[in-house]
């Protein structure tokens, strides 16, 4: 059964998904440990900027696939798995410059995925595999935002670097009943802390997926990338030439309890110094048991995937989890890497100075694209006219003009387009009026967990026309920067049926 709900310019429908592709989540509840240690691109010396480790207690400043199968445990479930995992931290700045670790949700989720839509046979990561996903030093998004429709990419867009940059989520976060979840990989940059306070209740989730098309050669490279790419649609697709060997599919979730710091004032960062989010990355080195994670490929296809459905699992309690921890090295033995502390992990006396200090970082930054530009409206023409930005319009729909206003007055009637500009809207939203018509054509469709149950929701497009009365002592309060928005085609993208279970 089709349900549909009007919402704004949208109208989604709801359709429970009984058989889903094979995939399983291994749940890594436990953290090794949050230390500047990163054996890919900092090999036996350490990093400029702190990383949480989850996976084998081997994991070192120089450690490899043979050294983490002689971990004595691993903080993930699954006992016959002590790959590393690892990503840089989330950090809360405070107004004092001093700078606190968010805390973990539950650790972190390692989805496998390989099912139909992720390649043709895909094989497992042979041991001794590493790659890397994400670069950073980026601070912009050149795309544009959000994501049209995946159908409509083509030149750039479909660049490996373009992709790579599609491949981060920032996932904001609510489970009070009624609200639409948000899909993963919708939204590619650190939501302003106002958002979050306004908006993400149940915190912010941090989304990374990996390549999969491999090289069939190479168990690394020297920038730990070029032996891997992207398929044409991020997550699925087609491999460009020369990456024909399809590997399973590796997604990372993280949730960070951003709510914690809700009314503080600061702003949040990652531990390389990025307020931005665009220089997200993760790592991960391969080190299952010998031929046991082709075997786990091949046999634990159960669509709920959960790893206490596969037999072939040997899994440990999250207490157990909780209890695997790394060896730090001397160096950094002694290292606040909690705080409340000055700065950033490596910035502060006799930590070497290889980070360059909070201020510093934040300052260089390019600020993140604000929450507005996922609004769907447009402004007069009796406004100043916007700067010029990368984003280009779809031509699909139609939007009527609005009379020039307060775009803090215009809030949207879904939970799907997040609408907070830097301070949460003040006043109500306006009347929207949705035309009659006839079913419109699905453009995009989403899937999203709700506990252990997978929706499929299919997202329609709709004409809107929004009209405001307006006094003739209103002026226009808006900045230049916050009228550039365009009117674009709403798409929700998800890292394919990666949450279907």
């Amino acid at each position: 059964m089709l349900l549909s709900k009007a919402m704004l310019s949208l109208v989604a429908g709801v359709l429970y998904l009984g058989q889903v592709d094979a995939f399983w989540r291994l749940p890594c509840t436990g953290r090794a440990g949050v230390a500047r240690m990163d054996p890919l691109v900092n090999h036996g010396s350490l990093s400029d900027h702190a990383h949480v480790v989850h996976g084998g207690s081997g994991f070192s400043m120089t450690s490899d696939a043979n050294d983490l199968l002689k971990s004595d445990c691993t903080s993930c479930a699954v006992k016959q798995d002590k790959s590393a995992y690892w990503t840089p931290a989330l950090y809360f700045q405070s107004s004092d410059g001093k700078t606190t670790l968010v805390n973990q949700v539950g650790g972190m989720l390692a989805y496998y995925l390989f099912g139909e839509g992720y390649g043709a046979n895909p094989k497992a990561f042979p041991n001794g595999f590493k790659m890397l996903a994400g670069d950073k030093t980026l601070r912009n998004f050149t795309w544009p935002v959000p994501d049209p429709p995946k159908s409509d990419w083509h030149g750039d867009e479909t660049s490996q670097f373009a992709l790579s940059q599609k491949a981060l989520g920032f996932n904001c976060l609510d489970y009070t009943p009624g609200k639409t979840p948000e899909p993963s990989l919708f939204r590619h940059f650190m939501p302003e802390k106002s958002f979050l306070d306004a908006n993400c209740k149940n915190g912010l989730r941090l989304e990374l997926m990996f390549p999969s098309c491999w090289n069939g050669n190479d168990l690394d490279s020297p920038n730990h990338k070029s032996h891997m790419a992207y398929p044409s649609l991020v997550n699925t697709g087609d491999c460009p030439p020369g990456f024909g060997t399809r590997l399973v599919s590796l997604f990372y979730e993280t949730i960070w309890d951003t709510y914690a710091f809700r009314g503080q004032s600061g702003q949040f960062i990652l531990s390389s110094g990025d307020t931005t989010g665009y220089g997200y990355h993760g790592d991960f080195i391969a080190a299952w048991e010998d031929n046991f994670l082709q075997k786990a490929v091949d046999t634990c296809t159960n669509p709920s995937g959960k790893v206490e459905d596969c037999p072939l699992f040997n899994l440990q309690s999250e207490s157990q989890q909780g209890t695997c921890k790394f060896n730090l090295p001397d160096a950094i033995s002694k290292e606040d890497t909690k705080g409340p502390r000055n700065g950033l992990p490596g910035s502060g006396p006799g930590e070497g100075n290889v980070v360059s200090s909070f201020v510093a970082a934040a300052s260089s930054s390019i600020a993140p694209a604000t929450d507005a530009r996922f609004l769907k409206a447009a402004v007069s023409a009796e406004s100043s006219p916007p700067p010029p930005m990368s984003l280009q319009p779809t031509t699909s729909s139609t939007l009527s003009t609005l009379t020039s206003v307060s775009l803090a007055s215009i809030q949207t009637a879904t939970t799907l387009i997040p609408s907070t500009l830097s301070a949460p809207p003040t006043s109500s939203a306006p009347t929207s009026t949705e035309p009659a018509s006839t079913h419109p054509p699905i453009i995009s469709t989403i899937y999203s967990t709700k506990g252990n149950e997978v929706w499929e929701i299919f997202v329609e497009e709709q004409t809107v026309t929004v009209t405001m009365s307006m006094t003739a002592t209103q002026t226009s309060t808006v900045s230049p920067q916050k009228r550039a928005l365009h009117h674009l085609q709403r798409h929700a993208h998800a890292h394919g049926r990666a949450h279907r279970h």
